[in-house]
Parts: structure tokens; C-alpha cells; sequence
């Protein structure tokens, strides 16, 4: 919406919710953010990105006021709400996860006004159209709460139980400006895709910081980078953002390198005055050098990729057969099976990208493969000369009481410590900081550090759990180029989609039932899970344990003959006591019609969706109709129709809002 930015006076007093001019942050002697100026306008959708330690949650707990800038100004529109969703929530310990949403939905009625004569349940449902606890049971199950997790007290849920429940508070909120910092951790795939859609339809304005490319893709329309304590603005997704950041480096090393070029033509030319000899050239090289004095000298640009290298090599080649493995099985004791009948048969540089539901048992896959955990059934076989090297996403290996530098000696004691201390360097540990206790340092540093010590230990089997979560998102693009360059074979499990897309040559899903295989990137994998009904699993091979989802119907035929080998079973007499199980066989009518009745209920329930899908995208259109209407002079230069039209926009808005319930509801 380039139009909103154009300076009028009128869409700035309808659009304009927040603006910064000159703030400045510093903490003791460090400077954080220095002369950070934005605006952000009503219905914004803004990404925050920047390395590790830029300043981007101090920027948030500025704007809501738990800090002050040292100077500059920040102001906000009369009676805008925000809400803040940080990193670490903290929730009573005693109350369930239920009456935690509750106690929230009864704080955002009170904060609206109950009028005369309602209670704040009353209220609640007036503001939204439908019930509270609809909204809150409807939120907890899209972020993978089961009905019975609802009664579980805060106190015993994990820590990424914790996020998605502070989560599920901030979007029941519904604040005027929400401030989202690292959403989409301990997230699943499906889940995430939850999110988008729900974000898509919220009214508000949405700022986010995340580290997460095709999460910022899908949801903002403006990207707000830190970067050397400077906050810049660039329109667009973060895709967009990307190729104008590198037309931006292109354009800032040329101007620097043709100043550098002049600098050295001015000094050579004072030198050869000065060489003359004479009283005149000596003045004019004296009247030269002033000039060049007063010169503003330009800094050379410098993107993350060139100072931070990873370079993933193997000291010796693996043959061609890497993984086999075939049956496995694994259950706790007492536990029902996590999976079952999972196969693996993974060659010499293959890339392998392992996805799957949480908590389906993916990093218990890879501690079998590392040889960590025994399998309740099948076996697992690596190749000739292969090496494996893992990295864990709890870092475990590190020890905290190890400085750095000290952690990278234990390991590879032969080199000497300048030799470590250039290699640190290499990964941005550098002066004091290889000195720091593991214990003392932040998510992402852990993170490089891990990935260093994979680094040197040249295997040529790389495994990988959720290698990308604490990285900032130039150290996840330098990780990926090295996965990309790297001649061995590897295996990463990982939510990072844009990684998924960008990485593997194959993705494997792991099912209770076995291993889906699908040849490909994340885009094949979608259209792929979809045309085998929404996300089912096709039949697993069985004697591999994996299905190849490029196979077209071969599941489905081996389902098929399955089906029909145990109907020829029943007829014989030895279908093994499934009719007492299933109860009484159904007569052909009775099959027919069953099968009739459930056909005409696909049938609805397909039309319904249709309809709810039809209704979002005539609400969107509706959006894009008006946003176009406020961009036109005869609109924007008259107050009155301006100020009809943005109301129009924000019925249009709630309208897409209501769209998209419905349209999760059907899901």
C-alpha cells in the first residue's frame, strides 16, 4: 500500500498508529539502538529482523513502556492497545491451561468496557460474535492442545507447551497493536500453518520478530532491519527484503570502491606535487590534502556471509550405501509404540530433510541411527567407512563449566590455542569472548559453537536436530550454503521450511505407521501430502517400511490388494474373529448405503468449505478494493470520503476475520 506513505496529512491521521523519531538505547557502556526513526501504519504487517543481540526486543519493550529510550520520541495513537508476546511468558503454576485462557478473555473484556447491565461474559461475546470459551478451546486445539492437556495445571507443562500457551493468550487478546518476538518456536509444521491463516484474518497491526523466512513470506508486508545499531525499512515480504538489501550492498561497495579509487588518485597527484619541488605545487598538494582531509570516508560494506564461515568437510568418503534400515520399532516401557515398521535406505550425498508431528519420536529416530538407543524391533545398518557427526538441539555434548575456548581444546587438543583462536574467530568468538563460560552464552552462540565443533570433526555423515532454531537468519543462510557444498551426506530434522525448501533432495515423514519418502522440496512435499488426502500417509512398503510418495498409486494398490486379500479371508472363514470385533457384517444394502450416506457427507462437507474458502476470498478482494479506493486523489483529498472509506475497510476487515473462523472451524 505505497499510496499510505505518500506524506497527505489525512490518510497519515487515519493510518498512523506508532511513530519513533531519534531514539537512542544504550545499556551502561554498549550502544544498542542509535537515531531509530519509523512509522507504523493501521493494519501493518512489519517483520523485525537482525542478528542475535541487535536490539530487536529492547525496540519491543520500548514501545510497550517497560523500557524508555535514553532520548528521541515515541508516540503512539490515543487509547492503541498493545500486547507483547515475549520469548519466556510466565503464568501462574497452579492454574490450569484453561483458566489461564479464561482469566485473560475476562482481563481483554474488562480493558474493552462492560456497558450497563452486562457481565464481562456478556461483553466478551458482544466485542467478538461467539462465545469465549469457543474462541479460547478452539485456539488451545490448533496449537495442539488436547482436550484433556486443557485441565493440566501451567506448572507441568514443557517449555514449549509454556510458548504455545502464551501464544494462544496474546491471540485472545486481540490488541490493536500486537508484538510477536520469536512466535513460531516449538512449533510443528501444521500448527504454523494454523498461524499464518489466523494472522492473515486478524484486524489489528502485527509486528513480529522472527528468525523464521517463510513464516515473514507469508505474513508481513514490510520489513524493519537492525542493523549496526540503524533500523531500516524496506516494503515488502521478506524475500522482497532480501534482493533490495543485496541491490542495496551492490550499490553501497560501488560508491565505496569508487571513492577509495579517488582517495588513492588525490594522494598519488599530492605526492607527484610534492616530488616537484616547487613553491607553487607544494601549495596546491597542501590545498589538496585539506580537501581530502574533510572528506567523509565511507565504511566498507559488510554482509554477515563474509565473516562468518562454515565449511563442512570429510576426511574420508563414505561409500555408497550410507543408512539401511529396515522394521524398526521403538516404545518406552509401558508405553504405547512411538513408530512402527519405519525404512531407510539413504545414499552417498543425499540430503535428508526429516519432518513429522511433535513428539512423533524424530529425534529418537536419529539416536538410533547414531546408535545412542536400541530399537524394540528391526535393525538399523550404516555403510562402509561412514562417520557419523551429530548436533543436538539441547547441545548437551557442551560443557558448561568450559570456557570456550576450553571446550574446543577438549576435543581437538593437538592444535594450539592461537590456531583455536583463529577458528573461533572464523565463527565471530572473537577477543574476550573466547573466555566466556558455555554456561554465560545466549542460544545462538551455543548454536555456533556446536556447529563448529561438527565442523572440524570431519564426518562425512552429518545428522542434524533442529540445527537452525537459535541461529538469526544470515547464520541460517551461511549454514545452508555449507549443507548445500557439503560432498558428504546429510540428515536434518527441522521445522524451517524455508530450509526445506531451499536444502533437501528428498523429505521424509515420519507416521506411527512408517516413513513416507518424497522426492523433492518442501513445495513437492505439500502438493504431494495433499493429493494423498490431506496429509494420510500412503500404504507403507513392507518389506522397506517407506512409501514413495512419487510412486502415483502404488500405496494405494497395495492397500487395495490388502483389502482385498482380508475380504477374501472372511469369506473363507479366516478373517480371525474381526467380525466379532467390528461387530455384525453389514449386508450389501446395508454397505451400500452406509457407503452412500458417507459419500453424500464428504460431499457437504467439501461444499461447506468451498463456500467458507469462496467467502475469505471475496473478503479479501473487498480489502484490496477499498485500500485501492482510499489510494485515489479524488478519495485521500477529501476528508469526509476518506474517513467513510476507512470504515468501510475496517467492517471489510472484520468481515475476512469472521470468514476465516469459519473457515478453521471446517478444517
Amino acid at each position: 500500500m505505497p499510496c499510505y506513505k505518500t506524506g497527505l496529512m489525512i490518510l497519515y491521521l487515519i493510518m498512523s498508529i506508532l511513530s519513533a523519531q531519534h531514539l537512542y538505547k544504550s545499556f551502561g557502556m554498549e550502544d544498542v539502538l542509535e537515531d531509530v526513526g519509523f512509522t507504523v501504519n493501521k493494519g501493518d504487517r512489519i517483520g523485525v529482523v537482525g542478528s542475535n543481540g541487535a536490539g530487536k526486543s529492547t525496540l519491543f519493550k520500548m514501545i510497550v513502556g517497560e523500557l524508555a529510550p535514553d532520548s528521541g520520541e515515541l508516540a503512539a495513537a490515543k487509547d492503541l492497545t498493545a500486547g507483547y508476546l515475549r520469548q519466556r511468558e510466565h503464568f501462574p503454576e497452579d492454574r490450569s491451561v484453561f483458566d489461564t485462557l479464561k482469566a485473560l478473555g475476562e482481563e481483554t473484556a474488562a480493558r474493552k468496557g462492560p456497558l450497563a447491565g452486562q457481565t464481562l461474559a456478556e461483553r466478551f461475546e458482544e466485542i467478538h460474535g461467539y462465545s469465549f470459551e469457543r474462541a479460547a478451546r478452539g485456539i488451545l486445539t490448533s496449537l495442539g492442545f488436547s482436550a484433556q492437556a486443557e485441565d493440566q495445571l501451567v506448572g507441568a507443562l514443557s517449555g514449549g507447551e509454556k510458548t504455545r500457551l502464551a501464544l494462544g493468550a496474546m491471540l485472545l487478546r486481540e490488541p490493536d497493536l500486537m508484538l510477536l518476538d520469536e512466535p513460531t518456536n516449538h512449533l510443528d509444521i501444521k500448527t504454523l500453518k494454523w498461524l499464518e491463516s489466523y494472522l492473515a484474518g486478524y484486524r489489528g497491526t502485527l509486528m513480529i520478530i522472527s528468525h523464521d523466512r517463510y513464516f515473514l513470506d507469508k505474513c508481513v508486508n514490510r520489513i524493519f532491519e537492525i542493523e549496526n545499531r540503524r533500523l531500516t525499512c524496506y516494503e515488502g515480504n521478506y524475500s522482497t527484503y532480501k534482493e533490495k538489501k543485496q541491490l542495496r550492498y551492490e550499490i553501497d561497495l560501488k560508491h565505496y570502491e569508487q571513492q577509495a579509487e579517488e582517495i588513492k588518485r588525490q594522494e598519488e597527484l599530492i605526492a607527484r606535487y610534492k616530488g616537484r619541488g616547487t613553491e607553487k605545487l607544494v601549495k596546491r598538494a597542501q590545498s589538496r590534502e585539506k580537501r581530502l582531509a574533510q572528506v567523509e570516508r565511507l565504511e566498507k560494506p559488510v554482509m554477515l556471509s563474509e565473516t562468518l564461515k562454515i565449511n563442512f568437510s570429510e576426511k574420508l568418503a563414505s561409500g555408497n550405501d550410507v543408512v539401511f534400515a529396515e522394521g524398526l520399532s521403538f516404545a518406552y516401557p509401558g508405553a504405547a509404540p512411538l513408530f512402527k515398521n519405519v525404512g531407510l535406505d539413504i545414499k552417498k550425498h543425499d540430503r535428508i530433510c526429516l519432518v513429522g508431528a511433535n513428539g512423533i519420536g524424530k529425534t529418537t529416530l536419529l539416536k538410533i541411527i547414531l546408535g545412542q538407543l536400541r530399537p524394540t524391533a528391526g535393525y538399523v545398518r550404516l555403510g562402509q567407512n561412514v562417520m557419523p557427526g551429530y548436533y543436538d538441539q539441547e547441545q548437551k555434548s557442551l560443557v558448561s563449566d568450559n570456557t570456550v575456548l576450553e571446550e574446543l581444546h577438549r576435543i581437538y587438543f593437538k592444535y594450539d590455542q592461537t590456531d583455536l583462536r583463529k577458528i573461533l574467530g572464523s565463527f565471530l568468538f572473537r577477543g574476550d569472548d573466547v573466555f566466556k563460560k558455555v554456561s554465560d552464552l545466549a542460544g545462538g552462540e551455543k548454536a555456533r559453537l556446536a556447529l563448529l565443533k561438527l565442523m572440524m570433526s570431519g564426518s562425512n555423515l552429518l545428522i542434524f536436530d533442529e540445527p537452525t532454531n537459535h541461529l538469526d537468519i544470515a547464520a541460517k543462510e551461511v549454514f545452508e550454503d555449507a549443507i548445500m557444498h557439503f560432498p558428504g551426506t546429510v540428515i536434518i530434522v527441522s521445522h524451517d521450511r524455508y530450509l526445506l525448501q531451499h536444502v533437501p533432495t528428498a523429505i521424509l515423514e515420519l507416521t506411527e505407521d512408517g516413513i513416507v519418502r518424497y522426492p523433492g522440496k518442501y513445495d513437492y512435499y505439500e502438493e504431494k501430502r495433499a493429493s494423498l488426502g490431506k496429509g494420510r500417509p500412503a500404504e507403507n512398503d513392507a518389506s522397506a517400511g517407506f512409501s514413495e510418495a512419487s510412486a502415483g498409486l502404488s500405496g494405494q494398490q497395495n492397500g487395495s490388494a490388502q483389502n482385498a486379500g482380508s475380504a477374501g479371508a472372511a469369506k473363507n472363514g479366516a478373517g480371525t474373529g474381526s467380525a466379532a470385533q467390528n461387530g455384525p457384517a453389514l449386508t450389501g444394502a446395508d454397505a451400500y448405503k452406509a457407503k452412500k450416506e458417507a459419500s453424500a457427507a464428504a460431499r457437504r462437507a467439501a461444499k461447506q468449505l468451498e463456500t467458507a474458502e469462496k467467502a475469505v476470498q471475496d473478503a479479501e478482494q473487498k480489502i484490496a478494493e477499498l485500500e485501492a479506493e482510499l489510494c485515489k486523489p479524488e478519495v485521500f483529498g477529501d476528508p469526509e470520503k476518506a474517513a467513510q472509506t476507512a470504515k468501510q475497510l475496517e467492517e471489510a476487515k472484520a468481515a475476512l476475520d469472521d470468514a476465516y473462523w469459519r473457515w478453521m472451524e471446517l478444517q
